[in-house]
């Protein structure tokens, strides 16, 4: 038995949270904030996102596709899962998530639909064979695109979007609600903890955004919007702001705080996690995208397009990174320290291995694949009507 060993009690020997859970979070973290951003546009009229406001929407449904896959894979007997959706019990926090994710779903398909309803009728009427009778489908019996009907589609879509802005952040603030309720957990019970969730989700999703358009108008030939990009730029440097500033905020409250807790948690920081928290984490994902930002948004006005849509890549690139690493510095540094706050253990992800390396990148590939799809039937980027109130 190792020095450390000695420390652990019987049930801190396995880490029972796996890399599922870490994927669980950084994957709702995209719906979130891919959905956000397109509400920005739709509610709050920011003109600069127009060309985003479809896209957005679209990942933000691809994603959700997918979000509940790492906890399937996770559990004993996925078989069961549906009795999270259709039985709720109000009493547990886990079991909330059928609730929360049931109504989230069916608004952002709804919201999706009214969108594109008029350009799906007119692919309908253009169509041949398989591909009309889809969109026939997909029209489901309604072909009105009169323009009192187009006015009541697009004010249902403002108040979706207004509904969806409060229901998105209650979905991830949800998540970081499991852990911050866990009071057991000294890294991981703090009131902080769903808005750090929440904040880092805007961040996450706001960054794959900017990744993600640059490269479909890279391979479609199209010319980078740059008023959209300064936007989202800033938009991403407010969010990261905020959510790094969180962060430390915690830290330097325990460390204050000097109690029992921090001569645990401060070798995890400065050791057994050093190199996801101190590397990747803070300097890394945080502190040079931060300078990124800073000099892009202050020096917009100087910068060659090229410079900043390069400058908006990489920091957005390295924010996605940086958000991962949160992830996996709260679900598995809270549980490779022992109850006893003395040991520590250690957790290493088999890459074949049922919740391992390997399924954790089919299941984030996947969402990419389900967006590429529902981007030929519905096109993000060649729009028929574009509204621009």
């Amino acid at each position: 038995m190792t020095e450390a060993a000695q420390f652990l009690f019987p049930n801190d020997l396995h880490i029972h949270w796996s890399l599922m859970i870490v994927m669980y979070p950084y994957i709702t973290g995209f719906v979130a904030g891919a959905f956000v951003v397109s509400s920005l546009y739709h509610v709050f009229h920011i003109k600069q996102l127009a060309p985003l406001a479809r896209f957005a929407l679209l990942t933000s449904f691809a994603f959700l596709c997918v979000a509940t896959l790492p906890l399937l894979n996770h559990l004993g007997h996925p078989e069961r899962a549906m009795n999270i959706m259709i039985t709720p019990h109000f009493s547990s926090a886990m079991a909330g998530f059928g609730i929360i994710f049931n109504f989230y779903f069916i608004l952002v398909l709804l919201e999706l639909w009214l969108i594109y309803r008029r350009d799906i009728i007119e692919m309908a009427k253009e169509s041949r064979g398989f591909k009309r009778l889809l969109y026939k489908v997909l029209a489901l019996g309604v072909y009105d695109v009169s323009p009192q009907a187009l006015e009541k589609d697009h004010k249902i879509v403002t108040f979706l979007a207004a509904v969806g802005i409060p229901a998105a952040c209650f979905l991830h603030g949800y998540v970081g609600f499991l852990f911050g309720a866990l009071k057991a957990n000294p890294w991981w019970s703090t009131p902080l903890m769903p808005v750090i969730f929440l904040f880092s989700a805007m961040v996450s999703g706001i960054a794959l955004l900017i990744v993600l358009y640059q490269v479909a108008m890279k391979i479609s030939g199209r010319p980078i919007d740059q008023p959209c990009i300064s936007k989202m730029a800033q938009l991403l440097w407010l969010f990261m702001i905020i959510t790094v500033s969180l962060e430390l905020l915690e830290i330097i409250t325990l460390a204050y705080e000097q109690s029992e807790v921090w001569e645990i948690i401060h070798p995890l920081l400065t050791h057994q996690l050093s190199f996801s928290f101190i590397s990747i984490q803070m300097i890394l994902g945080s502190l040079i995208p931060f300078i990124l930002l800073m000099g892009m948004v202050l020096l917009n006005r100087y910068l060659h397009e090229k410079v900043r849509n390069t400058i908006a890549f990489v920091a957005s690139t390295l924010l996605i990174i940086q958000v991962f690493a949160m992830r996996w510095n709260v679900v598995i540094g809270g549980q490779i320290f022992s109850k006893s706050l003395r040991g520590f253990r250690d957790y290493h992800p088999l890459f074949l291995e049922k919740e391992g390396v390997l399924a954790a990148i089919l299941i984030f590939i996947l969402p990419f694949t389900i967006l590429f799809v529902l981007n030929c039937i519905l096109p993000a980027f060649q729009p028929r009507h574009v509204r621009h109130d």
